[in-house]
């Protein structure tokens, strides 16, 4: 029969507790900007926001504290996480097969970005952690107008690769990659290595759960790749 060919899928990677084994540095840094502010909250109440916008992430635990701060107050506290985070970057590694995952997809001919909450400044150093070039494609924080749970950064990496969101899959650690996955029409991969249990993943919409990216290379026949013929269909 003559029928329209489904391209390749192409996929939209998250980095912190995607990628790389970031997630308890920037709760740790989170704490710590919150601690110099005189706002003392538990490890797990910081961890729960770990992915969403920073501008969201404050307001929500401001609120759980029923403080109040000022635009600039805010703005000190984000640039105050990302000092402290850089105190603990050299304790970041890439996830277990993160590097073998994005070159086999290279290798294969699928198309891939990340896409991240965080802003260049501390996003792009993960590059070189992972062994990849410069120019790799990558959405940070900086390139959009909103950060997730919103969809923009997914939207703005597919059209960074030139591909219709409905064909590309989100990988994503968090809840709120799973919900920015949803609301930019895309199918979403739910990672357990940033720390969210499976149960929680799929309720926030994984159509898969993997351990980590080692696990989901083993099993990327069930994404819809085939490496052995992707990089031999039309898209």
């Amino acid at each position: 029969m003559d029928y329209p060919q489904s391209p390749t899928p192409s996929f939209l990677f998250d980095l912190d507790g995607t990628l790389i084994d970031s997630v308890y540095q920037h709760v740790i840094a989170w704490r710590a900007a919150l601690t110099g502010i005189g706002i003392d909250l538990s490890v797990w109440r910081i961890h729960r926001r770990i992915g969403m916008s920073g501008g969201l992430f404050v307001h929500a635990l401001l609120r759980e504290t029923g403080r109040t701060l000022s635009l600039a107050d805010i703005e000190q506290l984000q640039e105050t996480h990302a000092a402290e985070y850089r105190k603990q970057v050299g304790s970041v590694t890439a996830l277990p097969g993160a590097t073998e995952l994005l070159a086999s997809l290279t290798g294969a001919g699928v198309k891939w970005a990340i896409a991240t909450s965080g802003y260049a400044a501390t996003a792009r150093p993960a590059l070189e952690l992972l062994g990849l070039p410069e120019d790799t494609p990558m959405v940070t924080r900086d390139l959009v107008r909103h950060a997730k749970p919103d969809p923009d950064l997914f939207l703005a990496a597919a059209a960074l690769l030139g591909v219709e969101p409905r064909h590309a899959m989100v990988v994503g650690d968090s809840v709120w990659d799973l919900l920015a996955a949803r609301r930019a029409g895309t199918l979403g991969i739910g990672l357990q290595s940033g720390g969210y249990g499976r149960e929680e993943l799929e309720r926030a919409g994984a159509y898969r759960v993997y351990a980590d990216p080692a696990e989901m290379l083993a099993r990327l026949d069930e994404t819809g790749v085939r490496l052995d013929e992707a990089g031999l269909r039309e898209d």
